[in-house]
């Protein structure tokens, strides 16, 4: 084997270690970070994440004059702890992640090939790293969404089918089959909502009903992570999501109900919320006009 010179570069992130973990390891993620100048892309990447595991990321400059594919072999994995591979060249290459409060602390150690200038290697895999960070920082931060819905059924019953507990088992299925709440729609109340896994583990939201006027609005606010009967309240899991909202609006009209919604939602479930949101409002609408 040969023996490669060693490079150290590392950064700072400012986001929950589960979070930097997913977006290092996912594919749909790598393809928004892994491009070491603003002229460059990965438009494709493919990853089969375990010990003995392919992956291949596809990087080329944006005018298509040159490409390469980025590619090797998984040889260790400690989940939410280090990785490492080794290049089809034979370089390896080691990361290790590490929550420190509020940030985690990436270190990436490479072993540097031989044809061009230590320097101009080193630059290009901090730039790497720069956009990895500036990338994960920004899925944290919060965007309002909003969504709205006509039903043709009275303000009082889209009301009350929204929130009983067998129609929201139904309406709610989209986001995560099984999904339901356990506490009650009071003002000033404690709800938590949750959806099982396959395994039967129980994960969802602590949150708190800070407006509660019936035909008219609901609106609360999500303040801790639910895992398995523990209430997680404070760390950096919790923080990118401490203080969202969620409220529903409804308004009678002449032949039914507009029923609005608007929601907080981080930028890593932006996309998937836009996706999902719409077909859960549909499921309410056909409940409540089939029983109206």
């Amino acid at each position: 084997m040969k023996n490669f010179e060693k490079v150290t570069i590392s950064t700072k992130i400012m986001a929950p270690l589960s979070l930097v973990w997913r977006a290092w390891t996912n594919p749909d993620h790598v393809v928004n970070w892994n491009f070491a100048a603003d002229s460059w892309h990965c438009p494709s990447a493919t990853s089969d994440f375990k010990i003995g595991g392919k992956f291949s990321y596809r990087m080329e400059a944006k005018d298509n004059s040159f490409g390469f594919d980025f590619k090797g072999e998984f040889t260790e994995i400690k989940p939410m702890e280090s990785l490492a591979f080794q290049l089809d060249d034979d370089r390896r290459v080691w990361v290790s992640f590490e929550q420190q409060g509020d940030e985690v602390s990436l270190v990436e150690e490479f072993e540097a090939e031989e044809v061009n200038d230590l320097d101009f290697q080193k630059q290009g895999w901090n730039t790497i790293l720069e956009n990895f960070k500036i990338y994960v920082e920004d899925l944290c931060e919060i965007d309002k969404l909003h969504f709205e819905v006509f039903i043709e059924a009275p303000v009082d019953l889209v009301f009350r089918t929204m929130l009983e507990d067998k129609a929201y088992r139904e309406w709610t299925s989209p986001f995560h089959p099984g999904s339901f709440f356990r506490g009650n729609w009071g003002e000033g109340e404690k709800i938590l909502f949750i959806g099982p896994d396959e395994k039967g583990n129980e994960g969802g939201m602590v949150s708190k009903v800070v407006r509660f006027i019936p035909n008219k609005q609901v609106s609360l606010e999500h303040y801790g992570l639910y895992h398995n009967g523990e209430e997680i309240t404070e760390g950096p899991e919790v923080k990118i999501w401490a203080g969202s909202k969620e409220e529903y609006f409804f308004k009678e009209r002449d032949n039914g109900t507009m029923l609005k919604v608007a929601t907080d939602s981080n930028r890593e479930y932006k996309e998937y919320f836009l996706d999902v949101w719409p077909k859960a409002l549909q499921i309410l609408k056909e409940i409540c006009e089939t029983n109206k």
